[in-house]
């Protein structure tokens, strides 16, 4: 079945290659020597061919050169490697080096952007960055500052710049981008700060608009069809987005865009998730606030949607909806599907279909998840699609300036951002997971322009009667809906995960290890103390003939934001500081890239 199953799979691929083989990008993610795209391909699989280093000899891997960024902060995304050169990218403010691999990494060019550093403290949780894009010749660069950049990949040289978004309205950025046949899609961040999110398409080789869809918001400014928009089968209708607000709340409502994508090319279809609305206080916006917290799937010529599902309807948590949507086509119930899978900050993992958008599978992806007793999957349910809120856990509920206690998971979710990896040889998700729930305290707030816009106070504590860490690194059956097997952590696992035709899964630790771990068993084959605490992706390449495994380490983000901006109140951080203090008895900032191969 899985052998029936990867021969398709090389066809489809193959039918991809021929149809755009215009498409230098294509070509480049298609030599598994290389690693040309920050999610490994455009399915995010984040799954590399390779097999040089494998489970028999992985424990013999050891240091092969390292490189210092020269920055602090969070060090998110991972490296590419185009060719001969490896294009390292920083935390702000945003430098990228073009580093010779036939030469012992010498530095063959330097981009360093001249941004506003006013625009650090409007950055939430940290300024990262989750590195540069690749394709035609350029590399791309969206700043903290949400300026878009085309760099000559040979000579780092200004091919063209463009404004995406306004700083001083809190719109600013920490994704990467989406090169994808003649266009650069990129999304915006700052929910925390009212903004209101959007998605928008770039001229590849100008630079120029093409096209802006927002999340929310009347329906010509979505690039929705009111009649062939779809959410879970039905068609949305008009003003699907308006009608679900009170008033014009909308307009500073979230929705923010600044997880990952991913895109079909048969199918002309890209994906990604839309953040929390704005407050964090529910009582400020009454109603189902579509769409916010929803996956999306559109057109990627004219941007306008085919399907959307709205995950948690009337955020209470700030279970942000942002995570990557992992493309695979699978066997169930005896035919070959085009799946979508997504392992949500709600704690709920989503089995879908990627051309209509049906759902198929709805799970708790940690068994401490209590905000919901589950997800309605009867179609003839009016309720279908929609997760059942316990009310004991429920912020609306509850009320304002009531303490609600015990919620899981806490707002950072069940997943934050940091990518999963899919291998087809074992037909396994490996998931890098939070373990850590939460007390949360809704608290009215007005809206002022380019200032934190929460309205919550939380504090964030291990989940009780369990292991006593914070984290859990698992292997889940998105066909079943159930964890095969985990790996319990001190802390949240903030590192994506990397698994490989060599039968082994890498991720990290905020305490920095470097682990592998067998992609059947997740016995623990190899680890490695790298010098900062890991929220980094691992990548993996070829060189002269050799197999290397490469990490950024540098601890920040939102778990290690106590550390990267020396705070020390324990609910600042919204939250995480008090629940991640001890991290500063294993780690300190840092920020190196390591890169591991065998000996010769």
């Amino acid at each position: 079945m899985r052998k029936l199953k990867l021969l398709t799979s090389g066809i489809a691929l193959c039918a991809a290659s021929m149809a755009y083989a215009n498409d230098d990008l294509i070509q480049q993610m298609d030599n598994a020597n290389q690693w040309a795209i920050q999610t490994g391909d455009y399915k995010n699989q984040r799954y590399s061919e390779l097999d040089q280093i494998n489970a028999e000899n992985v424990g013999d891997l050891q240091v092969a050169w390292t490189f210092s960024t020269g920055v602090l902060r969070g060090h998110e995304g991972s490296p590419l490697v185009i060719g001969d050169t490896m294009y390292v990218h920083t935390p702000f403010p945003n430098i990228v080096y073009a580093l010779d691999l036939a030469n012992e990494g010498k530095i063959l060019w330097k981009y360093e952007p001249k941004q506003n550093p006013d625009v650090i403290p409007v950055m939430c949780c940290d300024t990262v960055n989750r590195g540069v894009a690749y394709a035609e010749g350029k590399i791309f660069l969206h700043q903290a500052d949400t300026k878009l950049v085309a760099l000559d990949a040979e000579t780092g040289a200004v091919v063209w710049e463009a404004q995406n978004g306004d700083p001083t309205i809190g719109e600013t950025n920490t994704a990467t981008v989406l090169p994808v046949k003649d266009k650069i899609i990129v999304g915006i961040s700052g929910g925390e700060f009212g903004v209101r999110g959007h998605t928008t398409a770039y001229d590849m080789n100008t630079g120029e608009q093409v096209w802006r869809a927002y999340s929310l918001g009347p329906d010509e400014e979505m690039l929705v069809d009111p009649e062939k928009t779809t959410h879970l089968g039905t068609p949305i209708g008009a003003n699907s987005s308006l009608d679900s607000w009170e008033g014009d709340q909308w307009m500073i409502g979230g929705g923010t865009t600044w997880g990952w994508f991913s895109a079909d090319m048969e199918e002309n279809l890209f994906y990604y998730g839309t953040g929390n609305p704005s407050t964090w206080n529910p009582a400020q916006r009454p109603g189902d606030n579509r769409w916010t917290m929803t996956v999306m799937a559109r057109d990627i010529d004219t941007g306008v949607a085919k399907w959307f599902y709205q995950m948690t309807p009337h955020d209470e948590w700030d279970y942000d909806g942002v995570n990557e949507n992992i493309l695979s086509e699978q066997m169930m119930d005896g035919e070959e599907r085009k799946l979508l899978t997504r392992f949500d900050r709600n704690g709920l993992a989503y089995t879908m279909d990627r051309v209509t958008g049906e759902l198929l599978v709805a799970e708790k992806f940690d068994p401490v998840v209590n905000w919901t007793s589950g997800v309605d999957m009867d179609p003839e349910s009016p309720t279908y699609g929609r997760p059942a809120v316990v009310a004991q856990y429920s912020t609306a509920q509850n009320g304002e300036d009531v303490n609600s206690t015990g919620i899981c998971p806490a707002a950072l979710g069940t997943k934050d951002q940091q990518p999963a990896a899919y291998s087809p040889k074992t037909d396994m998700f490996y998931v890098p997971t939070n373990h850590v729930c939460m007390d949360y305290e809704p608290f009215r707030v007005s809206y002022t322009a380019g200032q934190p816009y929460v309205g919550a106070t939380l504090s964030m504590y291990p989940a009780p009667e369990s292991h006593g860490g914070m984290g859990n690194f698992i292997a889940w059956d998105n066909i079943s809906g159930e964890i095969k097997w985990s790996i319990p952590e001190k802390f949240s696992v903030w590192s994506g995960a990397l698994a490989t035709a060599g039968d082994v899964v890498f991720y990290g630790t905020l305490e920095g290890h470097l682990k592998a771990v067998s992609a059947e068993t997740g016995e623990e084959l190899y680890r490695f103390k790298t010098p900062s605490g890991i929220i980094g992706n691992v990548m993996t390449y070829v060189s002269d003939g050799k197999q290397y495994v490469g990490i950024l380490s540098g601890v920040g983000g939102w778990a290690g934001i106590g550390l990267a901006a020396g705070l020390t109140n324990p609910n600042d951080g919204l939250g995480a500081v008090g629940g991640y203090a001890a991290l500063s008895d294993y780690t300190a900032l840092g920020g190196q890239l390591t890169v591991f191969a065998l000996p010769n």
